[in-house]
């Protein structure tokens, strides 16, 4: 009788387990800051096994395609275990109550109980296997509902979860042509030198701000997108949030001419986006280890963005002002960046290789490598 308590309490834990989780993921649209949940236990520890294998084992290229495959691998394991649990969670329920059921030949057993509770989930009706009691009947009928509900709410989530992933690789592709391949701050600024270039660089800035608090709502909502890759293995949702940032702190720090205001509220924003996400996925601070610009770097930008027609203003105070703006990121940065396998951009580009919509594997590199000289617009 004890046992049977037992097991009737265990299937009730795997059911509500099962469902309030299912709720938290898919339809809760907001934010779940609990630490002891079934789908971040789940997504951090085996993104921790696929992440660690795929670094040992392969690199370049066919890590970032490896990577790729997680996250939709992962949603697809992580609905089989909810629809695991509660076909469980029914069979313990069946047992404990004493397997009322109508079995072939008069053979009952546990997996009697579990083929039943399958069964009825995906509403199979197959009938060889029928409730004979009041409390089996009711068992049954509840988990039919369930299971149609369940079952209808997975294949309603898929197509928002996928629109939601287009719409945000939209702005990240149309960065490409703005900020280089990867992205980067300098080559941002650079691209916006003439005469129109601080009036578009205003309105790119204001729809980052946009794109940034889109962003936020989605991943709060649909957390498992942080884990898809973009369509090209130099470019990412962490990579365009850090090009933003950085362009945005040298605006702010004192780029002549520039639209400050609008980089301070856009800096704000993307700020917001990064440090929420490290706490979704409780990634806390990280010291980067190496400095992302040490003054020679500093003093370099300078004279890259000057010769350009881009000044940067000088002095300690500058210096000083984008220092603090940086501390105030990079370190969600780095820690977001060890744990989804994302490589950071640097503030310039560390050659002239042609972006992305310049390349294509039927072209030869020698009609690639001029068309780096119409790289600017």
């Amino acid at each position: 009788m004890k046992l049977k308590i037992v097991i009737a309490v265990l299937g009730w834990s795997l059911i509500l387990l099962a469902l309030w989780d299912a709720f938290e993921t898919i339809i809760l649209p907001r934010r779940v800051t609990r630490r002891i949940r079934l789908a971040r236990l789940f997504y951090r520890y085996t993104w921790l096994a696929y992440s660690a294998l795929g670094s040992s084992l392969l690199s370049g290229k066919r890590r970032e395609g490896y990577f790729s495959f997680y996250g939709p691998l992962s949603l697809l394991a992580l609905v089989g275990l909810w629809a695991l649990s509660l076909i469980m969670g029914f069979a313990c329920l069946h047992w404990a109550g004493g397997s009322g059921l109508n079995a072939p030949n008069g053979q009952q057993s546990f997996l009697t109980d579990l083929y039943l509770s399958g069964t009825t989930f995906f509403t199979l009706g197959l009938g060889d296997v029928a409730p004979r009691t009041t409390l089996a009947r009711l068992l049954v009928v509840l988990e039919a509902g369930i299971g149609f509900a369940f079952l209808a709410l997975i294949i309603g989530y898929v197509p928002p979860l996928n629109q939601s992933f287009s719409r945000r690789e939209v702005s990240i592709s149309l960065l490409d042509a703005r900020a280089g391949s990867p992205p980067t701050a300098a080559e941002l600024l650079i691209r916006h030198k003439d005469a129109y270039g601080l009036e578009a660089l205003q309105e790119l800035l204001h729809e980052w701000e946009l794109w940034s608090a889109e962003f936020l709502e989605i991943h709060l909502s649909y957390p498992v997108l942080a884990y898809f890759r973009s369509q090209h293995d130099n470019q990412s949702w962490l990579a365009a949030l850090t090009t933003i940032l950085d362009t945005s702190a040298l605006v702010i720090a004192g780029v002549d001419g520039a639209c400050a205001r609008q980089a301070q509220r856009t800096f704000a924003m993307a700020r917001h986006a990064v440090v929420d996400l490290a706490i979704v996925f409780y990634t806390p601070p990280l010291e980067l280890g190496v400095d992302r610009l040490p003054p020679s770097d500093l003093a370099n930008l300078r004279l890259t963005l000057a010769a350009s027609g881009v000044k940067l203003r000088e002095g300690s105070d500058v210096d000083r002002k984008l220092t603090e703006l940086c501390d105030m990121y990079e370190p969600y940065i780095g820690s977001l960046s060890k744990y989804f396998c994302i490589a950071i951009p640097p503030w310039m580009r560390a050659s002239s290789l042609p972006d992305n919509w310049q390349m294509s594997v039927w072209e030869p590199a020698s009609r690639l490598s001029r068309r780096r000289e119409i790289r600017h617009f």
